[in-house]
């Protein structure tokens, strides 16, 4: 069977003989063949489908010689989709106006009555033309995405615990296949970094690495950051615009937060993980994808199953191989490490000269439930070493956290209900670093339930 290379092309010419002959000789090479002879409808066409190539003819009925109405029609195609390849149709006497054309954005002409053999040479010209169109956005989108990577600050990660030990064991075997990666733990445990790590060792590695907040992006923008979208697909849509997911092609994708999508945006989702194809907001045509993807949430996905707030399909789809992070207050004997070398960096940010910590301030540290995990910490190093006037920091330069110790107790010195109940509802949320679903059900609450407090309470 021949291969069909010519993608779909779009011809407009008001003789129909011409149209259905063109149609039986391109229906053979090209994917798929519309054939039009009312000019009028371009605009509806060329808005709602996406066309390789257009072959327009450059005179119709209400003006057979002048190629006014071709003109017309030309500009009207390039004003609605820049990119786009237009092939004309033109008599041996047009051929002047035609040079005119191409001036205006035409790609190239045919003579009529052509040699099919020079219409398919043409035609096969054009769609390179077009593909390298399209290579040329997505690199540009690309080239963005990577200068903005770039920005971002370089950080090892940082732990010799048992349990990071094990995440670095995970990491290597992972790494080098191409096996979905969901990532499990707290805000602030460093999902993003062992996602670059894996990216890092992987065959990938000389690829993009894309990464998405799934929490920051509305329902009304899911389809377009994702997916893409053609000009003028929306009120907001200027330009064509390829989703995160064309340009992670042959890349890594990072979707972080993926526990905060709601049903239906899951199930698109998981259309798209499946057929491994996006189809850009505007357009019909599908562009397959080749991604190697990593998930993180700090949501209690296998639990929202049971709950009907999570696909099991979609889970099983982006799980092949869970990492689970432990939190901050799990990896004690981490804490030195992490805050000597966030010492280094803000010691040369501010440019002081910091010796270290003292033991005070390590055991203080330690001792602390770090809520914000790793974050917290970072930000914690960086206060004291602004607030700091010693070389070295102790116990006093971490004032802010000494008044909140991971072993506060309920005071037991008050019988007020609602101050009993405050205490409570933040030791649990302390105790499970933030995450509200956990302590919603070790309280026995319901979220909302939860929330209601929260605000009544200040917290």
């Amino acid at each position: 069977m021949e291969e069909k290379n010519l993608g779909r092309i779009l011809i407009v010419d008001d003789n129909e003989d011409l149209l259905f002959a063109a149609k039986m000789l391109l229906k053979k090479h090209a994917k798929e063949v519309t054939i039009e002879k009312d000019p009028r409808r371009i605009p509806f066409l060329v808005n709602n489908h996406s066309y390789d190539v257009i072959l327009l003819d450059m005179n119709f009925t209400d003006d057979t010689t002048s190629g006014k109405e071709g003109f017309h029609w030309l500009r009207q195609i390039k004003e609605i989709d820049p990119k786009s390849v237009v092939i004309l149709i033109t008599a041996f006497g047009d051929v002047e106006m035609a040079v005119q054309a191409l001036k205006e954005g035409a790609t190239d002409f045919i003579l009529k009555p052509w040699q099919n053999e020079k219409l398919l040479a043409t035609l096969s010209a054009a769609i390179k033309l077009r593909e390298s169109y399209e290579k040329v956005d997505k690199l540009s989108t690309k080239q963005k995405q990577l200068q903005a990577d770039i920005k971002k600050p370089f950080e090892d990660i940082i732990g010799q615990s048992a349990s990071m030990k094990n995440v670095f064991s995970i990491i290597e075997k992972v790494a080098k296949t191409d096996a979905n990666v969901l990532i499990l733990g707290e805000n602030g445990t460093g999902k993003e970094l062992i996602a670059r790590a894996i990216h890092d060792r992987s065959e990938r590695k000389d690829e993009i690495f894309v990464g998405v907040d799934m929490g920051a992006i509305t329902e009304s923008l899911f389809e377009s950051e994702l997916f893409g979208h053609k000009r003028g697909a929306y009120t907001d849509a200027k330009e064509d615009r390829a989703g995160r997911f064309e340009v992670a092609d042959n890349g890594t994708l990072f979707l972080d937060e993926i526990g905060n999508l709601s049903m239906p945006l899951q199930s698109k989702l998981l259309t798209v993980l499946q057929k491994r194809e996006v189809t850009r907001i505007g357009t019909n045509k599908a562009i397959p994808v080749d991604i190697r993807l990593i998930c993180a949430t700090n949501m209690p996905v296998h639990e929202m199953i049971m709950e009907n707030g999570f696909r099991q399909d979609l889970l099983y789809r982006i799980n092949t191989v869970e990492i689970f992070l432990p939190p901050l207050r799990e990896r004690q004997d981490d804490i030195p490490l992490l805050a000597s070398h966030f010492l280094k960096i803000y010691s040369g940010k501010y440019r002081k000269m910091f010796k270290g910590l003292r033991q005070n301030a390590i055991q203080l540290l330690q001792r602390y439930s770090w809520p914000g995990n790793i974050r917290e910490l970072q930000h914690a190093i960086e206060r004291a070493i602004i607030m700091a006037e010693g070389d070295e920091l102790d116990s006093r330069d971490f004032f802010f956290l000494s008044a909140k110790p991971s072993n506060e107790k309920v005071s037991s010195n008050t019988y007020n209900l609602d101050e009993v109940e405050k205490n409570l509802i933040q030791k649990a949320i302390d105790k499970n670093g933030g995450n509200i679903s956990k302590a919603a059900k070790e309280l026995g609450l319901t979220r909302a339930s939860l929330y209601r407090r929260l605000e009544k309470y200040g917290l």
